[in-house]
């Protein structure tokens, strides 16, 4: 199934549909009566491409003309507004994305992982989106058989990686191989320092999503440890997009260790009081309502009156080692062995 990005993009309606009609349920039918039309040729979709799935460029082809039939151009327009930077979508509905892949597992559960991640390797080469995303869920499945192979895909789609959707879409099966294989801890850490908004973003959604990947062992004691850790080495990030990764992070936290990851908000506030940081600030006060309310209140209090400017330089530990080791090639994109 194709993840739940961390704002729903599914719950997006029409802009100006609550003036127009002096309710939002206007859109929201609309937009139900627009999925249930087309299910039925999302389920259909899903069970042609994979009598494909030994062809990738066949599938690729069918697919790109299918999802142009499923599009919604209201959606479309939505999509690119509540992620500037996206790149060419289709619009189709998340439900719809979600019927189509069902189908596909189900008709391909027997197929080698080999050849699934033959299709992945095509399909992230696509231009639109959607192909990507549905790429991304292939590789999903091929993270406990191929988990290498599996791996250098996904850390390519992380650095071509541009909007919000796909990064925390990559979320889950990151956070998947990372529990799985608890050594590529360090390969999270090292990204808290790479250039890329979009990379750090992904560290912080990794950590956000884990505890939910996998609900045994995303809520082992030492993904609290571990996830703060670097939570704490990346707070202080200028960027909006890594901060609200990094909020929710936090308040994923709370559902794994809520003691651990109250103390370590509540060290990072008498930091930010003290250096008058209002980037730490502003992601502190964001996880606030997942702790106890008097504990909250506490901080909150703290914070009166820090605020992030546009213009604030990073305070974050991960950018000072960021500036410290520029030149000698840490933070960079390194090529990946052929698949």
């Amino acid at each position: 199934m194709i993840a739940a990005p961390v704002a729903p993009v599914e719950l997006l309606s029409e802009p100006g549909a609550e003036a127009r009609s002096g309710s939002a349920s206007t859109a929201t039918a609309r937009a139900t009566q627009f999925v249930e039309e087309r299910l039925p040729a999302a389920t259909r979709l899903g069970s042609e491409l994979a009598e494909l799935a030994g062809d990738p460029e066949a599938l690729a082809r069918t697919l790109d003309s299918a999802l142009d039939e499923l599009s919604d151009p209201i959606y479309q327009r939505e999509q690119s507004r509540v992620a500037p930077g996206i790149g060419p979508v289709h619009g189709v509905r998340l439900p719809l994305l979600t019927a189509v892949r069902r189908a596909f597992d189900r008709q391909t559960k027997r197929d080698s992982s080999a050849s699934l991640i033959l299709l992945a390797d095509r399909l992230l080469r696509q231009p639109t989106m959607e192909p990507r995303w549905f790429a991304i869920g292939v590789l999903d499945r091929t993270l406990k058989i191929e988990p290498e192979r599996t791996w250098q895909l996904l850390r390519r789609a992380a650095r071509e990686a541009a909007d919000w959707i796909t990064i925390d879409t990559l979320a889950h099966p990151v956070g998947r191989g990372i529990l799985r294989e608890p050594y590529r801890w360090a390969e999270l850490e090292q990204l808290v320092i790479s250039p890329s908004r979009w990379e750090r973003r992904l560290v912080a959604s990794t950590i956000a999503t884990m505890p939910f990947a996998d609900r045994k062992a995303g809520r082992a004691p030492e993904v609290a440890q571990r996830g703060l850790e670097i939570l704490g080495t990346l707070i202080g990030d200028a960027d909006p997009e890594v901060q609200k990764a990094l909020s929710w992070a936090y308040r994923s936290m709370t559902v794994v260790d809520p003691e651990a990851t109250a103390k370590a908000l509540e060290s990072e506030a008498r930091q930010a009081q003290k250096a008058h940081d209002g980037l730490r600030a502003w992601v502190i006060r964001d996880a606030l309502p997942k702790l106890p309310p008097e504990r909250g209140a506490a901080i909150r209090t703290q914070l009166d009156g820090l605020r992030r400017r546009p213009d604030a330089q990073p305070t974050s530990r991960a950018a000072e080692l960021a500036h410290r080791f520029a030149g000698m090639g840490l933070g960079r994109a390194t090529p990946e062995p052929p698949l």
